[in-house]
Order: C-alpha cells, then structure tokens, then sequence
C-alpha cells in the first residue's frame, strides 16, 4: 500500500502508526537512504506487507456523531453497529485509515478482538462493557459489541479503509 506524507510524519512516526520497522520501510522505499533522510509532506511511502486499500471492496465508515459504524461492500451499506467512541478529554481521531492487523483475545477490557488503525494507539475492539456502546467513553478508539466486532473481523482484511468523521 501507499502512504502520502501528512504535515509532521516522519519515518518513525509512520513506522509506529503502521507497525512496521524503520529497517521495513527502508527496504521497501530504496530511494530513501537511511532513518534520518528528509521526506516531504505529499511524498509516497510504500508500506510493505499491506494490500492497497483500492482494491479491497470492503469499507467502513465511522460516525462519531451518530455513533455508528458502517460496514460497505462494493459501495453498498451491508450493516450498521453501534459503538462507543473517545470522551471529551481524549476524543477519536478523524481521517482515513487502514485496518493494520488485529489481535484475537487481546485481554484487559478489550473483549473478544482488536483491529489496530494506522494511528498508534487506536484501533477497533470488542469490550467487556457493552453498557458503554452508543456513549463516548473510551481514551480514543471505537468500541463494539463482542459479538459485532467478531463478525466485523470475520469480514474485513487487513488493508481494509476506515474512514472516521
């Protein structure tokens, strides 16, 4: 997958929000030469190890303001799940993402599943509180019910776009 240069990335950061190694990124991108080379904000990095997300036909966007995640095929709606969003002091974050792998029974409260974004820290999960789906509550990520977030999961592959607003 490509990934275009937002204002403030660097190699670490990009390395962090997609989980993969400097080392990783450097392999893939031979025209950059080392950790501290330049890059420019519009640049395109190659990202290895995830399919271009125009090619996946699934979708899914996320309304904060409805509170609802809806999951696309081939631009048709296929469903829609409640979730639970960032509360005020630590909000979910808006944009396009990709789902960058996922982590079965990732334990603590984070129930049955984990998609991680191409944001470090935020991801997709299952929760052990399903009193806290349709409220804004969590430090940023989007909760589901275990059992939508299993059947999300089930779904969707890596490199699937998250679109958040």
């Amino acid at each position: 997958m490509i990934h275009i240069v937002k204002q403030g990335e660097t190699l670490s950061s990009i390395s962090r929000d997609y989980r993969v190694s400097i080392r990783e990124l450097l392999r893939a991108n031979p025209l950059i030469k080392n950790q501290n080379s330049t890059i420019s904000i519009g640049q395109s990095i190659q990202i290895p190890g995830l399919p271009n997300p125009n090619q996946i036909p699934y979708r899914i966007v996320i309304s904060k303001q409805n509170r609802t995640l809806q999951l696309f095929l081939n631009n048709r709606l296929l469903r829609t799940y409640p979730i639970a969003i960032g509360k005020m002091l630590t909000r979910t974050p808006s944009g396009s993402f990709v789902v960058v792998n996922r982590q079965p029974n990732p334990g603590g409260p984070f129930g049955v599943m984990w998609l991680s974004l191409s944001k470090a820290g935020y991801g997709i999960y299952g929760t052990n509180d399903p009193s806290s789906i349709g409220k804004a509550v969590s430090h940023g990520c989007v909760r589901m019910h275990n059992h939508d977030i299993l059947d999300l999961a089930k779904q969707v592959p890596n490199g699937t776009r998250v679109i958040i607003q």
